[in-house]
């Protein structure tokens, strides 16, 4: 009797849950597609874009409201490094925004414009885009990937959830929260320098962004039992090099303009605390500065609308108060995200109105606004918040300061790199009884660098139908370099593509033909099967002529180096000879290197042999500098003989030669 009354407990229970599972599964949409892609970022969009174009069925998640990350979000002078590092569809994009200014490519650009072309690859290639959907479960068959559950992010108390099912899955996202929760090995934090043999991780006290000696750190100046001013943490320094939990600060890249018709002047925001601005009035007490000192406005942009960063020892960036980031629930983080908004508001307020501002500073403060036509729908206020590092794969193998500096290769690259190794402050401390800020450091003057297929995937144990091209395996100080939109979005591609061999080859992601993806990348970069581009550069040495000696040069040059004659003398020549597969029209362009304009000719002549005949063209390398200067459009036969060349008896002044490149003219 015991045994039945228990059996029938027992019964009645599963009887329950499953009524609750069928109630439950009424409420579930359910999605089934090739690929998954989570997060919307720009490296996300291309990511789909890619599989798509792959001939793949392909969902893109984003968590969020808006499309392109960062990209999108503010950050529109982009961090290049080097111009030869940005290929593919990430090209492309730069490209496409170029046309918008009438120019051959744009690398600067207002949050606007950088959305209609994010929403050009989604409408070319008709992308699936679930909006406000974040991840809360993932579901594993060993290790594999079955399916991710997502909830509402705008009613996560809602009973709807949503179920993809797919065959790979890739995690754009800037928090890796689809990694994390396949329960794959990542990091976050900065490794001690001995774990990889490196010197510029760890802590970091360096001279960069960092307070002039004697800021008093204490609420009542001198007082070391009144506490410390806002922002200062009450840890002691630890020894450099040490590794720990501390991320580099995050702030948002705002979009201001000076032109009075577009402004909108700071406001005071609603929980304005001028508490928090005390260091930065002491430093502007030791020293006043022009507003540049205090936010870095990057000029060189269109529209009158600028790019507004971090810049100097008190800033956009709140250091420090993003360490419960990466491992925080969706709520935290959203207030984190939420406290950032309001300390930047309330800086920009602090800096035009307050009267521990000079009068001077304060009336240059006021002249800058947000831009009332970009972020319209938000307050004209930037939608991402600027993720610098949050998790970071831990994959086969790890990217690190050695692979940035070309100490260590790879051999299955399937991107570069090309920006220094840059963390910002990820603290701010008392020292000897100054206050000064720690983790900043700026690393630059090396070549673009290969970026490891490995290093996007886990290990095959953990998972083996994940990829993950943005928290990719890195340590904080080389993930500083890899951390840029360009080369997440390069990696987006290299990903989507991957994902799609995958399902092909019917392989783990770690056993895919590297080489095979390579060629994709190389033969048909823009997915379209249109001929690729031909570059030329001065590496290429068995595509290259010259008369006597023309010397390697660095700084300011496309890929590695530029050559210039050694001494000037008559019948100076420096020749490119491409190699073109394909009879038809060509765009041909001349890198002009960014050098002073003492280093530049004022006039330089290039001659093109082409299957027409042989053109002069002249250009003014001053007015071109870091760009590439059309040369005009002209036919070229398959096999027969090309060239384009610097003719030293046509130009006026010094002599430089850097790279060229023949686009087919469709036209």
């Amino acid at each position: 009797m015991k045994h039945a009354r228990v059996l029938f407990c027992l019964c009645g229970i599963f009887l329950f849950l499953m009524s609750f599972s069928l109630r439950r599964s009424k409420t579930r949409k359910i999605k089934q597609v090739d690929v998954c892609v989570y997060g919307g970022t720009a490296s996300g969009v291309v990511a789909a874009y890619s599989a798509k174009k792959m001939g793949k069925s392909v969902v893109l998640i984003e968590p969020g409201r808006y499309l392109g990350g960062l990209t999108t979000g503010g950050l529109g002078y982009t961090d290049i490094g080097n111009k030869y590092a940005v290929t593919g569809l990430a090209r492309l994009f730069y490209r496409r925004i170029g046309e918008h200014y009438n120019k051959f490519e744009q690398w600067s650009f207002p949050p606007s414009v950088a959305m209609l072309e994010i929403k050009r690859f989604v409408d070319d290639a008709q992308l699936d885009v679930l909006f406000n959907k974040r991840i809360i479960e993932v579901h594993k068959n060993g290790s594999q990937i079955e399916l991710i559950s997502l909830e509402d992010s705008q009613n996560p108390d809602s009973e709807n959830q949503y179920v993809v099912k797919a065959k790979q899955f890739i995690d754009c996202s800037y928090e890796g929260d689809l990694m994390a929760k396949s329960k794959v090995s990542y990091f976050s934090g900065r490794e001690d320098n001995t774990l990889y043999d490196e010197t510029l991780n760890g802590v970091q006290l360096r001279q960069f962004h960092q307070f002039q000696d004697s800021i008093d750190p204490y609420l009542i100046k001198g007082d070391t039992t009144s506490g410390l001013c806002w922002g200062i943490n009450s840890s002691r320094l630890d020894k450099k090099g040490n590794g720990d939990k501390a991320i580099q600060a995050y702030n948002y890249r705002l979009c201001l303009t000076n032109k009075p018709e577009n402004l909108r002047p700071f406001e005071r925001p609603q929980k304005y605390d001028s508490t928090k601005y005390e260091l930065l009035a002491r430093a502007i007490e030791k020293k006043t500065l022009p507003l540049t000192s205090y936010l870095l406005i990057n000029w060189n942009m269109p529209d009158g609308k600028y790019d507004v960063n971090n810049n100097g020892p008190f800033s956009t960036d709140m250091i420090g108060m993003n360490y419960d980031f990466p491992e925080g629930s969706y709520a935290r983080r959203e207030e984190i995200a939420k406290q950032h908004a309001e300390y930047i508001k309330g800086l920009l307020y602090f800096l035009s109105n307050s009267d521990r501002v000079p009068k001077t500073l304060r009336l240059e403060a006021r002249s800058w606004g947000w831009a009332k036509d970009e972020f319209v729908d938000n307050d004209n206020f930037p939608t991402q918040l600027y993720i610098r590092e949050s998790r970071r794969l831990h994959s086969e193998y790890v990217m690190s300061q050695k692979n940035c500096q070309g100490i260590e290769t790879v051999g299955d690259a399937i991107g570069m790199a090309a920006y220094g190794m840059d963390s910002h402050n990820c603290q701010r401390l008392v020292v000897n009884g100054m206050v000064k800020n720690e983790g900043d450091v700026q690393f630059h003057g090396f070549d673009p660098y290969p970026i490891s297929y490995k290093s996007l995937v886990p290990k095959k144990e953990e998972c083996i139908n994940l990829l993950v091209p943005v928290c990719v395996s890195a340590t904080h100080i080389a993930y500083g370099s890899i951390r840029m939109e360009p080369v997440f979005m390069v990696l987006g591609q290299s990903a989507g593509i991957a994902s799609s061999l995958a399902i092909d080859q019917q392989v783990p992601v770690q056993d895919i033909d590297v080489r095979r993806l390579r060629n994709i990348l190389s033969q048909n970069p823009y997915l379209d099967n249109s001929i690729p581009e031909i570059l030329v550069d001065d590496t290429d040495i068995d595509k290259v002529k010259q008369s006597s000696f023309w010397a390697k040069r660095i700084g300011g040059n496309y890929k590695t180096s530029y050559v210039s004659p050694w001494k000037y003398e008559e019948g100076a020549f420096y020749s490119f000879l491409p190699v073109v597969k394909k009879t038809g029209n060509y765009k041909v362009y001349f890198y002009c290197t960014v050098l002073d304009d003492g280093e530049l000719p004022d006039l330089m002549a290039l001659d093109i042999l082409h299957s027409g005949g042989k053109n002069r063209v002249f250009i003014e390398p001053k007015q071109s500098k870091g760009d590439w200067v059309l040369l005009g459009s002209f036919p070229f036969q398959q096999g027969q003989d090309a060239s384009i060349t610097v003719n030293g008896d046509g130009s006026k002044g010094p002599l430089f030669a850097d790279a060229v490149i023949l686009i087919a003219d469709t036209k």
